[in-house]
């Protein structure tokens, strides 16, 4: 992967990193939603920078990288984040993973994703768990939330970063659909945010344009 990266000075030109550009640059679709909100604020987006500085006081947004895709083992198909956050409090550093949710789904339940139990896909969640420190998960936990939340992991060990946070940024007009995927993930961690063997707590939070609600789940 690259490790050359362009600023952009738009939200349109967010279009040329995704997968798809056709089928979800479009009006009512996360990725479209989420650039124009990053893009056209001086830092984090005042809704999701609110809720922040409650957990992680003066939070300052360093870096933000669009469509960030992180290698993750079992298979070629890397974790593209929606965005990926270097931020900065009282000194130490904070990986951020941003999902973007308009109304579409967290794709596939655990159960769904590995019908036929693949040995890459066995790897990979062995590996997902080991790195949550989760020694099981639900067959009804998304699969994109624990890939989400292990790239906050991964970056966080790459730029020595003190805090990982896996952050769902919802333009939805309704909560119902995002805060039980959070809960089912923190439940199965079964512990509020800790050191861990990581040395450093992960987070999961969800924050609502829209509606102007936000909170920690884990």
């Amino acid at each position: 992967m690259s490790q050359i990266y362009i600023p952009t000075s738009s939200p349109d030109q967010w279009a040329q990193f995704l997968a798809e550009p056709v089928k979800h640059w479009r009006q009512g679709y996360s990725a479209r939603a989420l650039a124009y909100s990053w893009q056209e604020s001086r830092g984090f987006p005042s809704e999701v920078g609110s809720v922040l500085e409650s957990a992680f006081p003066s939070i300052e947004l360093l870096l933000a990288f669009p469509e960030h895709k992180v290698p993750l083992p079992g298979g070629s198909r890397p974790s593209q984040n929606d965005i990926w956050v270097l931020a900065r409090s009282e000194g130490r550093l904070i990986s951020i993973a941003v999902e973007g949710k308009v109304s579409e789904p967290f794709g596939p339940t655990v159960q769904e994703w590995q019908p036929d139990s693949s040995p890459g896909k066995a790897k990979r969640l062995a590996y997902l768990l080991s790195l949550l420190d989760l020694p099981s998960v639900s067959e009804t936990t998304r699969y994109q939330l624990l890939h989400r939340t292990a790239s906050a992991i991964i970056e966080a060990h790459r730029f020595n970063a003190a805090d990982a946070i896996m952050l769902v940024h919802s333009f939805s007009q309704s909560v119902k659909r995002v805060v039980p995927r959070l809960r089912g993930l923190c439940f199965a961690h079964g512990r509020q945010p800790g050191r861990g063997q990581h040395n450093f707590g992960w987070h999961a939070l969800w924050r609502c344009a829209s509606l102007g609600m936000g909170t920690w789940q884990c």
